[in-house]
């Protein structure tokens, strides 16, 4: 094993990996929860065992393929903000796209990623997108997850136009938000009490703060009457294979009713996501110290993160990336690819926790997506905001997402008008270079609402 993974040279062992594994797969295990949140019945309608098991054997798999193939301690998993997409793409259809259709997006998406990753295109595509604008579709998504989280705690109530069906977080309309009412419903004071609970843990730097408070908000909902313990009783402990949705993406679904721009979103959003997870990661564990050898590590995590994403569609979930989490294994002293495939291993067995995770209520995950923005929205910092050039298309990127109720909005807007002040600030003098993929981009968005329409 120690030469296999190369320890000594790394200056690691296997104990360090090991206890790295476990801290990456504590801080990563929320997922297990939330995920039901958004591709579930109450999201995009994925039965709760597929998306269960999907999300487990999707993680699992993957991360090991990342330890063994690639050496590196970085963990895949449902990417956040991704799957909130997936719900918006199939919720905000009225029924027209199906979740099977949606997953054969995300399955074509996977293979489109995989042939800009050979030909490095991909490269090409990171590097035409400015920084800022990448930064801001980081807390664009962030913003669009803490509302969803506010409602699905019903921290929020919205008060709807009568001419307008926003009954779901992501669907778009006129609304006003409320505080709602904790005095008189029980779920929105457990959903406080989860959130306190783990901004608490947080400053603690407790490892693992959102499982354990996902965990301890349940455990205290269960006296409250929020928790339904019900389905406990004769509950199989073993991976149930009933209700899965693997192999069910409808690829052909998919291109009959036009779902070019979701495949085109999901890539885009995949791009950055990914490129910048990977960078930090890496770079925190000193692996691109070698710049050449940075590169072809990078190179090669960068297929097997694309080849998760189609795997992931076929197990019956939204894309699996590599996930920031991953620091927290390489801060524990995780240097090579057994922190990952420990993390793997683990995902693998959470398949006999699925009874936990079904009972989970929705107040005691909503916090952890509260977190999580909190944890987006800290990247704001990076954007130049006393140069208006920048700071203007990045607040579009940021504030039209969850205001839109849109992913796919904000990236747009941020990129036509990052486009369209370019030419204005060149005529002011100003050194600006703008990537020709840029205005490529600018077209395509432009033809897209054109066609199709603002939604």
């Amino acid at each position: 094993m120690e030469r296999f993974f190369k320890l000594k040279e790394h200056g690691t062992n296997v104990r360090t990996e090991m206890i790295a594994g476990l801290t990456t797969f504590m801080t990563m295990a929320y997922i297990l929860f939330v995920n039901n949140l958004f591709l579930g019945p109450d999201g995009a309608g994925i039965p709760q065992e597929g998306v269960f098991f999907a999300t487990a054997v999707g993680a699992g798999l993957v991360t090991i393929v990342m330890g063994l193939f690639v050496n590196i301690p970085i963990a895949l998993a449902p990417g956040m903000g991704l799957n909130a997409y997936f719900m918006t793409v199939v919720l905000s259809s009225n029924g027209a796209i199906t979740w099977q259709a949606a997953l054969g997006a995300v399955f074509l998406s996977g293979i489109i990623f995989l042939i800009l990753t050979v030909t490095k295109v991909r490269q090409m595509l990171l590097t035409a997108v400015p920084n800022n604008l990448k930064v801001a579709i980081t807390v664009g998504i962030g913003l669009f997850i803490t509302i969803i989280g506010f409602k699905l705690g019903n921290l929020v109530s919205v008060n709807i136009n009568p001419e307008t069906d926003i009954s779901q977080p992501v669907a778009g309309g006129a609304f006003n938000l409320a505080l709602g009412n904790f005095m008189e419903h029980k779920d929105v004071l457990l959903a406080l009490i989860g959130l306190f609970l783990i901004a608490i843990l947080m400053v603690l730097k407790v490892k693992g703060a959102l499982l354990i408070g996902i965990v301890a908000t349940t455990l205290i909902g269960i006296p409250m009457g929020v928790t339904n313990t019900a389905g406990l009783s004769g509950a199989s402990w073993f991976p149930s294979f009933d209700n899965l949705a693997v192999g069910q993406m409808d690829i052909k679904g998919a291109i009959g009713i036009g779902l070019l721009e979701v495949i085109f979103i999901f890539t885009f959003v995949e791009l950055f996501d990914t490129f910048g997870t990977l960078v930090g990661t890496a770079g925190r564990a000193g692996l691109l110290k070698n710049k050449e050898q940075g590169e072809k590590k990078l190179g090669k995590a960068m297929l097997v993160d694309a080849g998760g994403v189609s795997a992931g569609a076929f197990l019956g979930t939204s894309t699996v990336t590599a996930f920031v989490e991953s620091a927290a294994g390489v801060a524990e002293g995780g240097r090579t690819g057994l922190t990952a495939v420990t993390t793997g291993v683990l995902f693998i067995l959470s398949l006999f926790l699925a009874p936990l995770a079904l009972i989970v209520p929705a107040a005691a995950t909503a916090p952890a997506l509260i977190i999580v923005g909190v944890l987006m929205m800290s990247q704001v910092r990076e954007i130049e905001w006393d140069d208006f050039f920048i700071a203007f298309p990045a607040f579009l990127t940021i504030v039209l997402m969850p205001f839109t109720g849109g992913i796919a909005n904000g990236i747009s807007a941020g990129i036509i008008s990052y486009v369209v002040l370019s030419v204005f600030a060149k005529m002011s003098g100003r050194d600006v270079k703008v990537h020709w993929l840029m205005w490529i981009l600018f077209i395509i968005i432009v033809l897209r609402y054109a066609m199709l329409g603002i939604e």
